[in-house]
């Protein structure tokens, strides 16, 4: 996604001006919203689509990976336990190796790939869906809220946002966090930023599981 030209004084989630310094590396600073807890690199220092494609080119991820399909599988089966049969999914941002929902399909389920890159076709995005899941993707979101809005407008009653990200613990992780060195990650989503997300979107659940994991139901 393209980055959205604001002052790097407002948060890119929730638009509050109240962000403090948070962090330094070599490359970048980062910010943290006391709004909505979300860690943040600079702005300026966000990458180009065509520099964010070119990271993505060198992954290795095949559809028939052993090691990415077990990784994988860590959200597709509380996805699973969370939705009806034979529902209707989007993997948002699915890649080019499409293998979650190679998994989810085998499964007995329908699903819909979108990827501004690899599958970049608009009319699944005017679709409706039992669940919708994002792996490894909402930290590359360089306009996140109006995303997640859109996608949760995408939901039935009682759908699923189903997403996978790492989470900010302290200032102190954060430091010696390989996570936040890959260029491409921008904001980075502690607890606290998904319950503010939860309550933003006016979800009635908001559960974390495992290290890497929440699932926000819709009304």
């Amino acid at each position: 996604m393209p980055p959205e030209k604001k002052p790097f004084n407002h948060c890119p989630l929730c638009a509050s001006a109240q962000i403090n310094p948070f962090a330094q590396d070599k490359k970048r600073n980062y910010q943290r919203c006391t709004s909505c807890a979300l860690v943040f690199a600079d702005p300026a220092t966000w990458p180009s689509l065509s520099d964010e494609k070119s990271v993505y080119d060198l992954h290795e991820n095949h559809i028939d990976d052993a090691g990415y399909n077990r990784f994988l599988q860590r959200i597709v089966e509380p996805l699973i336990e969370r939705i009806p049969t034979q529902s209707r999914i989007l993997d948002f941002g699915c890649g080019p190796a499409p293998a979650l929902a190679n998994q989810i399909t085998n499964l007995g389920h329908q699903v819909n790939l979108y990827d501004v890159f690899y599958f970049p076709e608009p009319s699944v995005l005017c679709e409706l869906y039992d669940a919708i899941v994002l792996t490894e993707v909402i930290e590359h979101l360089h306009t996140p809220l109006a995303t997640l809005q859109s996608l949760w407008e995408q939901l039935h009653p009682n759908g699923v946002l189903g997403i996978m990200t790492q989470r900010v613990i302290d200032a102190d992780k954060f430091m010696s966090w390989q996570y936040k060195n890959d260029p491409t990650h921008v904001c980075f989503y502690a607890q606290e930023t998904f319950t503010w997300l939860a309550q933003d979107l006016r979800a009635t659940r908001c559960e974390f599981v495992g290290r890497d994991m929440v699932f926000l139901h819709k009304r």
